[in-house]
């Protein structure tokens, strides 16, 4: 059995007004997991316990990503949107498949994007990317886009013709390592100079050989991309931490928080990934208005 907090010390860096956390799952008890995916993860996982967590850190807007465990059936995710205070936007999963309109229900529930995952898992893969970019660049949609970034090669050259806005999750999530001066990261700052790429700072642990707390190899990738485009990095918690099975492999938000944040170059760079960065991507009303 997993514990985990949802409070405790409040983080050295006081987040800004109208910090958005770009990247948080929610299960809502009604909503089984389908076949495909992988389960639900261990205990309950709602918006009364995200919001502990958005208090504890001082977060004020948020983005609910489908999980992989409901697949494209996006009931949920739009079930979570509605016990929002409109704080919230959603990114969803859809697919070939997917009818104009269901589209337009997520549209009116508020979902402003939608996600690719090639990895196992995973409910739509890059076999289908031309498709998903067609449709959520009619919708006026971002992209979550997650792979092994170690095979970013095989795929920069499709991902460069994107027409949407996509954010490349999970500080790209190298599973095989990189080097910050490497051919990987070079391919991954010409994506972001095309003007459609953000890169996410969020679930830095899920491809950290070093591990933490400092986390120091996935460190060096992202503080080179946060120096290179401060204005194309946004950032999330990844609550709730779904690759931890253990209580000793739990993250403490807070401190986590302090260590991801602490790798922007100047607090400029790190208001712009909370607050400026995310509104853009996300389509939140900015806060400076």
């Amino acid at each position: 059995m997993i514990e985990r907090s949802f409070s405790g010390r409040a983080p050295e860096i006081k987040l800004p007004a109208g910090a958005i956390d770009t990247h948080l799952h929610v299960y809502l008890s009604r909503f089984p997991a389908l076949s495909g995916g992988p389960g639900l993860p261990e205990g309950q996982l709602g918006l009364s316990e995200y919001r502990q967590v958005m208090g504890w850190l001082g977060i004020d807007r948020f983005v609910i990503t489908q999980g992989n465990a409901h697949q494209t059936n996006n009931a949920n995710l739009l079930a979570a949107l509605k016990e929002t205070r409109g704080e919230a936007h959603g990114v969803a999963a859809i697919d070939g498949e997917t009818s104009d309109a269901e589209l337009e229900i997520l549209k009116d529930g508020g979902v402003v994007g939608t996600r690719i995952v090639n990895l196992p898992g995973g409910a739509v893969g890059l076999n289908q990317l031309e498709e998903v970019d067609a449709r959520a660049f009619s919708a006026g949609w971002m992209i979550a886009i997650q792979f092994d970034g170690s095979d970013i090669s095989d795929y920069v050259e499709r991902l460069s013709k994107l027409r949407s806005r996509w954010v490349l999750d999970h500080h790209g999530k190298f599973l095989r390592g990189v080097a910050p001066d490497g051919d990987e990261v070079a391919m991954l700052k010409r994506l972001v100079d095309g003007g459609r790429c953000w890169f996410k700072f969020a679930g830095c642990y899920e491809s950290s050989f070093d591990g933490g707390p400092d986390y120091s190899d996935v460190a060096e990738v992202s503080k080179v991309m946060a120096i290179h485009a401060p204005e194309r990095i946004v950032w999330g918690t990844n609550f709730p931490h779904n690759t931890a099975t253990r209580t000793t492999d739990y993250p403490n938000d807070a401190a986590l928080l302090d260590t991801v944040l602490n790798w922007f170059p100047d607090e400029r760079a790190r208001h712009l990934a909370l607050v400026e960065n995310a509104e853009k991507l996300y389509g939140f009303q900015s806060v400076a208005k």
